[in-house]
C-alpha cells in the first residue's frame, strides 16, 4: 500500500525550477532523435528509387517501407539492451550512447552510394543503418519517459511526461519542415537527384547540439537514491521478464494499451501521409505541407490529454481513443479521398473497376526478392497495372477457362493470355493492353494526379487533424501509465519492452502490411482493417485487465 499525503495523493518529491529546465532539455534532445528516425519514412519514395531500383515499382515501394519498418523491428532488442543498462548504471549515460548511435547512423545514410553505384550492397547497408537506428531508439524512449516521470511533482506525471509524447510528433514536424523547405528551394528534380541526402547530412549538427544538451542533465533523483541505498537491480532482465508477477503486467501493458496506441499513432500520421501520396496521388510537397499543418494544430493536445489523465485517469483516455479510431477510420479515409482527389472519388462511384478472373491464376502482388514481373498470367497482367496505377478494384471469381476481363464501368477489356507467347510478343501484348486500360480509365474520369485546384485543402487538413487528435488521445497519457505500472528498480527495462514491441512491431510494420494488403486485394481501404482490429482488441483487453495507475506511488 502506497504512503499517501493528506490530500490522498502518494508522497513524492516536488520539482524544482532547475528540474523543470532539465526535463525541457531532455524532451528537446528526444525531438532530435525522432527527427533522425522519421526522415526515412518521409523520404521513402526517393529511397525506393535510389536503393531498390532493381525491382518493379510496387514491390520497390513496399520494400522501401519494409526497410523503414526494419528500424522498428529491432526496437524491442534495443529496449532490452539499453533498458538493462539504464536500470544498472543510470538514465543519463544511456541517453548519451543512444544519441550517438542514432546521429551517426542517420548521417551515414546521407553518404550511402545508390543501387546504381554499388548494386545490391546499397540496400543491405541501408537496412543495417536502419537497424542501428532502431536499436538506439529502443533505448531512448523508456529512459526519457522514466527520467521525466521520476522528476515530476505529484499529481502531474501525466502533464510532465506528455512533453515527451510531443517529441515524436515534433521530430516528425521538424523533418517535414526541412524536407518542405529543401524541396521548395531546390526544386523537385534536384531534390530527387541528390537533395534528399541533405536532411540526413545536417543531422550531424543536430547530434552535436543534442549531445551538449544531454551532457547538462543530472541523474534521476529516484535512481540516485536507489544507487546510494544499494537497492538497484542486479539482474533487471530476470526480474522483469522471468518472474510472472512482473511479466503479466508487461503483457497487459502491451495488449491492453500499447498495441492499440501504436496502430492509431502510425495510421493517423504515417499511413495517412503515404495514403495521400501513393493512393490519392497528391504531390509530395503538398501532402507534406497538409500533414504539417494538421500536426501543428493537434500537437498541443498531447499536453491537454496528459494533463487530463492526471485528473480522470489514463485508462479511459487511451481506450477511448482506440475505440474511436476503430469506429471512424473507414469513414475518415473515405472522406479524405473525396476531399483530396474528388475526381478519383467521383470516378470510383461512376465507373467502378472490376477484375473478373479465376482467382487461382492471380498472384499475391508482392515480391520480396524482386524476381517476378507478374506477367505470367492474364490476371497478373491486369492486377499489376491497376496496382501500380493505384486504382481501386473489386475481384470476381469466374470459371477456370474464362479469360480475365477488366471492367471499367460498362466497358470491358480482355487481358492477354501470355501462354505460348514469345518474350517480345508478351511485351507487345502487355503494352497494348495497358494502353487500352489507361485510355479507358482517363475517359472514365480517373486522374493521373490529384488536381490541387479541385482539392478541398481545408477539409483535408480537418480530416488529418481528426486523425491526429486520436493520436494525441492514445499517446499523451501512455508514458505516465507505463512508468506507473512497474517498480522503480526495473522500470526502464520493464516499460521499454512492451512500448517498443507495440510501436516497433504492431505500429512500425503498419504501412508495409497495409499497402501489401491493398496490393493483394485491390481495395484501397482494405489495409485499414489492420489498425481497426488491433485497436478494437486493445479496447477489449484493456477494459478487462488494465488497471488504473494515475494515483500510484512510483518511488517504490
Amino acid at each position: 500500500m502506497a504512503t499517501t499525503t493528506e490530500d490522498g495523493l502518494p508522497k513524492h518529491h516536488k520539482a524544482t525550477q532547475n528540474e523543470k529546465l532539465v526535463i525541457a532539455a531532455s524532451s528537446l534532445g528526444t525531438v532530435f532523435e525522432w527527427y533522425d528516425f522519421y526522415l526515412y519514412g518521409l523520404l521513402a519514395f526517393y529511397i525506393s528509387a535510389q536503393f531498390f531500383s532493381g525491382v518493379n515499382e510496387t514491390t520497390g515501394f513496399i520494400l522501401a517501407l519494409a526497410a523503414f519498418a526494419a528500424g522498428f523491428a529491432v526496437r524491442p532488442f534495443g529496449a532490452l539492451v539499453f533498458g538493462r543498462i539504464g536500470d544498472l548504471v543510470g538514465r543519463k549515460n544511456t541517453f548519451l550512447v543512444t544519441m550517438g548511435i542514432m546521429g551517426l547512423s542517420t548521417f551515414a545514410v546521407g553518404l550511402l552510394p545508390s543501387y546504381a553505384s554499388i548494386g545490391v550492397a546499397a540496400p543491405f547497408i541501408l537496412v543495417a543503418l536502419r537497424l542501428l537506428q532502431g536499436l538506439a531508439l529502443g533505448g531512448e524512449y523508456g529512459g526519457a519517459a522514466t527520467y521525466v516521470a521520476e522528476h515530476a511533482p505529484e499529481g502531474r506525471r501525466g502533464l510532465y511526461t506528455s512533453w515527451i509524447q510531443t517529441t515524436a510528433t515534433m521530430g516528425l514536424f521538424a523533418a517535414l519542415l526541412v524536407v518542405i523547405g529543401l524541396r521548395t528551394m531546390m526544386g523537385e528534380p534536384a531534390f530527387a537527384a541528390w537533395g534528399w541526402r541533405v536532411p540526413f547530412l545536417i543531422s550531424i549538427l543536430l547530434l552535436a547540439v543534442s549531445l551538449w544538451i544531454r551532457l547538462q542533465l543530472a541523474e534521476s533523483p529516484v535512481f540516485q537514491k536507489m544507487k546510494e541505498e544499494g537497492t538497484t537491480s542486479k539482474a533487471p532482465l530476470t526480474e522483469a521478464f522471468a518472474r510472472w508477477g512482473n511479466l503479466k503486467w508487461v503483457l497487459i501493458a502491451l495488449f491492453g494499451a500499447v498495441a492499440g496506441q501504436a496502430v492509431v499513432w502510425y495510421a493517423g500520421q504515417f499511413y495517412a501521409l503515404f495514403f495521400l501520396e501513393k493512393t490519392l496521388k497528391v504531390d509530395g510537397a503538398t501532402a507534406n505541407i497538409l500533414i504539417a499543418i494538421a500536426l501543428a494544430l493537434a500537437t498541443p493536445f498531447f499536453i491537454f490529454f496528459g494533463w487530463l489523465s492526471d485528473r480522470i485517469g489514463r485508462k479511459p483516455i487511451i481506450l477511448g481513443g482506440c475505440a474511436l479510431a476503430a469506429l471512424v477510420y473507414f469513414p475518415l479515409f473515405g472522406a479524405l479521398t473525396g476531399a483530396a482527389n474528388p475526381a478519383l472519388a467521383a470516378a470510383q462511384a461512376r465507373a467502378p473497376v472490376t477484375i473478373q478472373a479465376h482467382q487461382d491464376e492471380c498472384s499475391f502482388q508482392f515480391d520480396p526478392i524482386g524476381g517476378n514481373s507478374f506477367d505470367s498470367t492474364s490476371c497478373d497482367i491486369a492486377k499489376t497495372y491497376l496496382a501500380k496505377a493505384g486504382i481501386n478494384y473489386d475481384n470476381r471469381d469466374v470459371a477456370t477457362d474464362a479469360p480475365t476481363v477488366v471492367r471499367i464501368g460498362e466497358a470491358a477489356f480482355t487481358a492477354p493470355d501470355p501462354a505460348g507467347m514469345t518474350a517480345e510478343q508478351r511485351k507487345a501484348a502487355v503494352t497494348a493492353f495497358q494502353g487500352e486500360l489507361k485510355t479507358a480509365l482517363a475517359a472514365a474520369g480517373y486522374p493521373d494526379k490529384a488536381d490541387p485546384d479541385a482539392m478541398n485543402k481545408v477539409a483535408v487538413v480537418a480530416i488529418l487533424w481528426a486523425l491526429a487528435m486520436l493520436v494525441t488521445m492514445v499517446y499523451g497519457p501512455i508514458a505516465a501509465m507505463l512508468v506507473e505500472l512497474f517498480p522503480s528498480r526495473i522500470r526502464y527495462t520493464s516499460m521499454s519492452l512492451p512500448y517498443h514491441i507495440g510501436n516497433g512491431w504492431f505500429g512500425g510494420f503498419l504501412p508495409t502490411l497495409a499497402f501489401a494488403m491493398v496490393a493483394a486485394t485491390g481495395d484501397i481501404y482494405y489495409g485499414l482493417w489492420y489498425p481497426v482490429l488491433i485497436a478494437a482488441l486493445t479496447v477489449v483487453i484493456g477494459l478487462l485487465f488494465l488497471p488504473e495507475t494515475f494515483r500510484r506511488n512510483i518511488d517504490d
